[in-house]
């Protein structure tokens, strides 16, 4: 076959085969499965509001802590109380609202208390150990507010009824003592030197005697906190005090309590135990010298040997 035929021949083929293809292409388009279109997402934009700073707890350390809430409660001091208008009519509710479930009512009741004790002393006294036994329950809460304002509050009571505290037949006096003790022994600056105060005000408006009686058994307790704050007390009241109320209360248990303290571990305590010696001592000789070895023959006749070293040394050197 010539090879021209033979050209014309292959280019009708691939006419032939072009054509078939162009014209079977939307056959076979339309016999292909379609695949699904995938939806489209439509994106939701939330718009979320920014918090103050007032209203989310402060976690950046960058940023200064929110001041805590304030506190209801005011501290007020004895001098700016005022009386209460019409006390008669409302010295019930008072002593009602001391048993009342809320803390600020509570104390609340408790300046009203102090009111009444500095301005109408003789219309309370028919509740007074009621009175301290609210007081002592308040200074066991943990709500610093409270244990504060109950402290204020025995710091009046025993201004105004001093040893008439001392008459109750109940264990109230007992329980406030202990409680005093215990907060004027405790960690919070604010709570002890309260206590503080208390107990200095209870020094200043009772009988020595009769407390002292109440006292001497704390300076043996068992928290060494408490025993030197005792002692503490026990060295402010013989301070005050002149031979014949010393003897009264016994020399010899005066000087023995004092040597005991001497080497306890607290230096608040051994303080108190030798203010107590200089005051036994002063008072029993009247600085006289010629009474000095009487003095040490007093102490020779109470205490160890030991002992009586050490309490001539104190007050040899105080001379």
């Amino acid at each position: 076959m010539p090879y021209e035929s033979m050209k014309f021949i292959s280019s009708s083929f691939i006419l032939l085969f072009l054509f078939l293809k162009m014209a079977l292409r939307p056959i076979v388009d339309n016999a292909l499965p379609v695949a699904p279109e995938r939806p489209k997402k439509n994106l939701q934009v939330v718009s979320v509001p920014l918090q103050k700073q007032s209203e989310v707890g402060v976690n950046d350390e960058n940023k200064a802590p929110l001041p805590p809430s304030s506190s209801p409660i005011d501290y007020i001091s004895s001098d700016n109380l005022k009386p209460i208008s019409d006390p008669e009519s409302k010295i019930q509710g008072l002593i009602e609202r001391l048993d009342s479930k809320d803390w600020t009512n509570v104390c609340e009741s408790l300046n009203n208390i102090r009111r009444f004790a500095l301005y109408h002393s003789s219309l309370l006294l028919p509740f007074l150990e009621k009175v301290m036994s609210v007081v002592v329950k308040s200074m066991k809460n943990p709500r610093s507010a409270l244990i504060k304002t109950s402290i204020m509050a025995s710091s009046d009571i025993f201004y105004a009824f001093g040893d008439q505290l001392l008459d109750s037949i109940s264990d109230a006096f007992d329980n406030l003592l202990l409680q005093l003790l215990l907060k004027a022994s405790q960690d919070k600056k604010f709570v002890c030197e309260e206590a503080d105060k208390a107990l200095n005000a209870m020094v200043q408006s009772m009988t020595p005697l009769p407390l002292l009686n109440k006292l001497k058994p704390y300076v043996s307790h068992v928290n060494l906190r408490i025993r030197a704050k005792a002692a503490i007390s026990i060295s402010n009241f013989v301070s005050k005090m002149g031979l014949e109320g010393m003897d009264e209360f016994g020399l010899v248990s005066l000087v023995q309590v004092a040597a005991d303290l001497l080497n306890d571990r607290l230096p608040e305590a051994r303080e108190a135990a030798r203010r107590i010696v200089i005051s036994v001592y002063e008072a029993y000789t009247g600085n006289d010298e010629q009474k000095q070895e009487e003095w040490q023959s007093f102490c020779q006749s109470s205490l160890p040997p030991i002992h009586v070293h050490s309490l001539v040394k104190i007050t040899s050197s105080s001379t």
